[in-house]
């Protein structure tokens, strides 16, 4: 009773893994650890056929050996071969090889020699399935050369269905990434008969203030030094590295972000470098961190000053040495990821003051981009204004309004604090405020903002007494921070990042801020506009 309680539980955790990675070598590899203290003889082979079954492909563990081209490659299977395949179909779907080469159906164990199964040893064989249709081998190596255990042939089986699951998973997703690459075709070919096959041509500016940023992208796109952008808060930074990972060789990989201001402290490693189950109060199931994610293509660091000094001595192990381990184990993960980091702060005078690793500051830095503010690209503002309101009138169900010459000439005098950001939101704005008929340009950037500053400056009204003639009343801290906080918003028209915004008057993060105004009950919307001033 104890055995098979121990075989029941086995087989759960085995269908957990299966459920939990689609392809099929992290899946078996996860099914094979957890086989090993139980079985250690046990060592699991998965083959897998094409669609018309002339192939058998190993797909786990697939390596190549010099000396012998058939290990790790495909093995083609003739007529003769499918038929002896579809002839053990139809019979139990395990087959035991022994030493001696004796075998349950010597033919398929023969092909299954020519894929690189020893002739010699012992293993056991089941066919996958999708369906009714084979889809794959599963192979199990044992120790024993002479005879087979019970226990072995009942794990053999019972690993059929999970893997078959973990196969027909593998090959959905090959399917849908063999209907993706033709989509980005059929998509290159559609903009290379508009001539507009290249990746800048989505973005606004590579003309004109994005010139010099665009000619140093394509210097360092192609090669595998880290990328360090500098620039405000809002100036397109993680358009940037979108782009150099699309014109990197790493364009087929992922592309993922990872804001680390926005990740409390405590849970920095967990989500950089993922966890194994147990490992903290709420872990319930292993998961894996950002970089194990971005694997083979490009991470975005955004925001890489914010990250805490013990989290930075870890980064810089990956950056080194592409290595890691997950919080709360033991086993060492290599990753290939290129990273793009990217800041508002300046991390030269944070190293100067300890608050930056100097030598994760070198790390990083390879090739350094400043991106430049939108005050110094004032050329882009009519093209980046129409792009915005053509999107405002999509997201809105709006009919399209553009800029007039008054309105552009409103935005070009404007010095625009919250850079790209901060256009974006106000053409939205002023979609909403002209209700499709026009664009409310100049009641979206605020034409109440000095009254509602001579409202902030005017003196307390009359009729609340003299500090003598009431007795004093001290404010509690959450109502002082409170009115702190709307005063800052207020003087700011609700503007909380970049420059002149409440975080910069504050001197606080404005992710901090912005925790403390949802823990407050602050609404910062209602200091963007004067509501009594709509059309």
């Amino acid at each position: 009773m104890m055995v098979m309680q121990k075989i029941y539980e086995l087989m759960s955790s085995v269908w957990q893994e299966v459920s939990r990675h689609v392809g099929i070598a992290e899946a078996v590899e996860q099914v094979e650890s957890l086989l090993t203290p139980e079985f250690p003889s046990l060592r699991l082979q998965v083959f897998r056929f094409d669609e018309q079954r002339s192939l058998l492909e190993r797909v786990y563990p697939f390596r190549h050996d010099a000396k012998d081209p058939s290990i790790g490659s495909t093995v083609a299977l003739s007529k003769a071969d499918r038929e002896e395949l579809d002839s053990w179909v139809q019979t139990p779907r395990l087959m035991f090889h022994s030493a001696g080469g004796n075998a349950g159906h010597p033919s398929v164990a023969s092909i299954l020699v020519r894929a690189g199964m020893p002739e010699t040893s012992a293993w056991i064989a089941g066919v996958l399935m999708d369906g009714a249709k084979p889809a794959g081998m599963l192979m199990l190596g044992v120790a024993s050369d002479t005879e087979f255990s019970t226990r072995q042939g009942d794990i053999a089986e019972r690993l059929l269905d999970p893997l078959s699951v973990a196969l027909k998973n593998d090959w959905r997703i090959h399917e849908l990434e063999i209907l993706r690459n033709a989509a980005e075709s059929e998509k290159l070919a559609a903009l290379r008969r508009l001539g507009r096959d290249r990746p800048t041509d989505d973005i606004i500016g590579v003309h004109g203030g994005l010139r010099p940023v665009i000619e140093r992208i394509q210097m360092v796109a192609r090669t595998e030094i880290p990328v360090l952008l500098l620039g405000e808060t809002g100036t397109g930074k993680e358009v940037i590295a979108r782009l150099i990972h699309q014109q990197s060789p790493r364009v087929r990989g992922p592309f993922l972000r990872v804001n680390s201001g926005a990740i409390p402290s405590e849970l920095i490693d967990a989500e950089l470098f993922g966890h194994e189950k147990g490992s903290f109060t709420g872990a319930t199931a292993s998961r894996r961190g950002w970089f194990e994610r971005a694997d083979g293509g490009t991470l975005l660091l955004d925001e890489v000053g914010e990250l805490p000094r013990p989290a930075q001595v870890r980064l810089l192990r990956v950056l080194q040495e592409g290595s890691f381990e997950r919080v709360g184990g033991e086993k060492t993960f290599h990753v290939d990821v290129r990273v793009v980091a990217a800041t508002h702060r300046d991390l030269a005078a944070m190293v100067q003051n300890g608050l930056f690793r100097e030598d994760l500051w070198y790390r990083i830095s390879g090739f350094p981009l400043v991106l430049p503010p939108l005050r110094e690209r004032k050329q882009d503002i009519p093209e980046l204004a129409r792009h915005f309101a053509r999107r405002a009138a999509r997201i809105f169900g709006l009919m399209p309004q553009f800029p007039s010459a008054d309105d552009l000439a409103v935005l070009m005098n404007y010095d625009w604090p919250g850079n790209i950001r901060e256009l974006a939101s106000v053409i939205d704005r002023a979609a909403i405020l002209g209700e499709g008929r026009k664009l409310a340009i100049s009641n979206s950037l605020g034409a109440v903002a000095a009254t509602v500053r001579g409202a902030v400056a005017a003196p307390p009204p009359s009729g609340r007494g003299d500090a003598e003639s009431q007795p004093a009343r001290v404010d509690s801290l959450d109502d002082a921070n409170r009115k702190h906080i709307r005063l800052a918003l207020t003087v700011t028209q609700g503007r909380i990042e970049g420059r002149g915004g409440a975080a910069q008057l504050l001197d606080i993060n404005p992710h901090t801020l912005r925790a403390r105004m949802r823990k407050l009950g602050i609404d910062w919307r209602q200091f963007r506009f004067d509501r009594t001033t709509l059309p």
